[in-house]
């Protein structure tokens, strides 16, 4: 285990699942890749994998090999930022993991504002209806609408948020006016497809008594696509009106929902100078640019 790059190799398999996960990571062939584990096997002189049907799974030795292998990898990241200095800016790519209202509403504005104040820096942005799983990797930190209650894990909270029923104007000017909740039984409903809510704090509809829906999507862009089109009434991001223009609120005065967004890391991440200096910039920029357009 003289190589750090195999250990790279180890813990890419580690999280990918899979040989062909990993190569396409490191961007080798999958042979290269099973050479390396082999190699790194017989050095150890311990099986590390056990193909199943889930894919790669670490043996118990492997297991034990991932947290000294992570050490290492966070050794080598505080190395290379050190080196660089701080006063070249953040560098280097990180990878956001965010629920798809959050990724096409809000993070455009505001990772291009940490951008142009860090040229060096490269951001990806997975944007997913689904909780990310951050012991594989698959981001380097994510944004959640709930507080997570369990794994190694630090969790700060950014910022609430609301949420309002919504139509298009036009819709709500040739339909029957809703003045009540019980009014909204009369009309189509656009919302989340009921069993792919993968957070109960998304199950918006229940709060204003409503079961049945007419237009149904797991993706925030979709539905406020149908809600322009007149395809009738939903809840809405406030935060992304400014950018969803024909849409009114129904039932302003009555009917208003609080969120949070969560920043949710690997504890260990804590001791990485890099990712604490964007963590930092994005919940500063995500906190004003929640304010700002609360207030359009």
């Amino acid at each position: 285990m003289k190589d750090w790059d195999d250990m790279r190799i180890f813990l890419s398999v580690a999280r990918a699942e899979s040989l062909s996960g990993a190569a396409k990571v490191l961007r080798v062939d999958p042979a290269t890749v099973s050479r390396r584990i082999a190699r790194l096997e017989a050095e150890a002189d311990a099986v590390l994998f056990v193909k199943s049907p889930q894919g790669y799974v670490p043996t118990e030795a492997g297991a034990r090999l991932i947290a000294h292998a992570e050490a290492a990898e966070r050794a080598m990241e505080a190395a290379r930022e050190d080196l660089q200095g701080r006063a070249e800016g953040l560098t280097g790519t990180i990878r956001l993991g965010a629920p798809d209202g959050c990724a096409t509403y809000l993070l455009p504005v505001v990772t291009a504002r940490i951008v142009r104040a860090n040229p060096g820096l490269d951001i990806q942005v997975v944007a997913l209806p689904r909780v990310f799983n951050l012991s594989r990797r698959e981001a380097d930190m994510a944004i959640g609408v709930s507080r997570p209650t369990a794994g190694r894990l630090r969790i700060q909270k950014i910022a609430d948020y609301t949420l309002s029923l919504a139509a298009s104007h036009d819709y709500l000017r040739d339909c029957p006016p809703i003045r009540t909740r019980a009014d909204l039984r009369e009309h189509p409903i656009v919302g989340y497809i009921p069993d792919m809510i993968f957070d109960s704090e998304l199950d918006y509809l229940a709060e204003a008594g409503l079961s049945h829906v007419d237009f149904a999507s797991n993706s925030v862009p979709v539905q406020i696509a149908w809600l322009r089109a007149g395809a009738g009434v939903g809840v809405i991001h406030d935060f992304a009106l400014p950018d969803a223009p024909g849409l009114d609120r129904v039932l302003p005065e009555d009917f208003r929902l609080t969120r949070a967004f969560w920043l949710i890391r690997h504890a260990d991440d804590a001791r990485v100078a890099r990712l604490n200096r964007f963590a930092e910039a994005l919940t500063e920029e995500m906190r004003a640019e929640i304010a700002e357009r609360a207030r359009a």
